[in-house]
């Protein structure tokens, strides 16, 4: 489904974003770092499509999360670091398949006890850091 291209748009993808984020922090040290994971990717990846919105081209998917921060980092200059902090999410297992499905593990593995030494509040710190510049990056537009 095609997206309509238009800071209201934009702001209601960034509305939900927050919603996600809130919902990671509700989990944290609870015993499911697959969860607050799970929600970071789902914040930062409705963030990012409110980013693009903002463009005022039309969007029709742009690939993974990696793909948006390439894609809007290129665009703009000010985003300059967005991939290194996307990457690094990543690199703590920011996922939105690993961290639902037994089936990107080994077996006996499941996405419960896959992520036992994540630092949930270093995840959720720099999740809302890269919330923030792209809050602030719509709110410029």
């Amino acid at each position: 489904m095609a997206l309509t291209s238009s800071i209201p748009e934009a702001l209601r993808w960034l509305c939900q974003a927050t919603s996600d984020l809130q919902a990671a922090h509700n989990d944290i040290w609870r015993c499911c770092p697959n969860w607050v994971l799970f929600k970071v990717h789902q914040a930062l990846e409705k963030a990012l499509v409110a980013a693009v919105l903002c463009h005022g081209e039309a969007f029709e998917g742009l690939g993974g999360l990696m793909d948006l921060a390439q894609w809007l980092e290129a665009k703009e200059p000010e985003l300059r670091g967005l991939v290194r902090d996307m990457q690094w999410l990543c690199n703590q297992g920011m996922d939105g398949k690993a961290t639902q499905y037994p089936n990107y593990h080994p077996f006996p593995m499941t996405p419960s006890e896959a992520f036992p030494s994540v630092d949930e509040e270093e995840v959720l710190k720099q999740a809302q850091k890269v919330l923030g510049t792209l809050k602030d990056h719509v709110g410029r537009k």
